[in-house]
């Protein structure tokens, strides 16, 4: 996959990310709370964090010190 294709997905992934943010701050403004429901979105949201992190550290080249 060349650069593009890392930025468009990367975009996509921060935008998903940035929707489960919003979706876990509605849950939590309800007044009656799904826990488990809310325990379920963040650990995606974790997920999803760990693969923008990744597709990140392929777009930045390694500088030799």
């Amino acid at each position: 996959m060349n650069d593009d294709g890392y930025q468009q997905q990367l975009e996509q992934l921060r935008v998903e990310h940035r929707d489960l943010d919003d979706a876990i701050r509605a849950l939590a403004a309800q007044t009656l709370v799904d826990q488990l429901q809310i325990a379920r979105l963040k650990k995606k949201k974790l997920i999803l964090k760990d693969r923008i992190m990744r597709l990140e550290d392929q777009l930045v080249p390694d500088i030799i010190a």
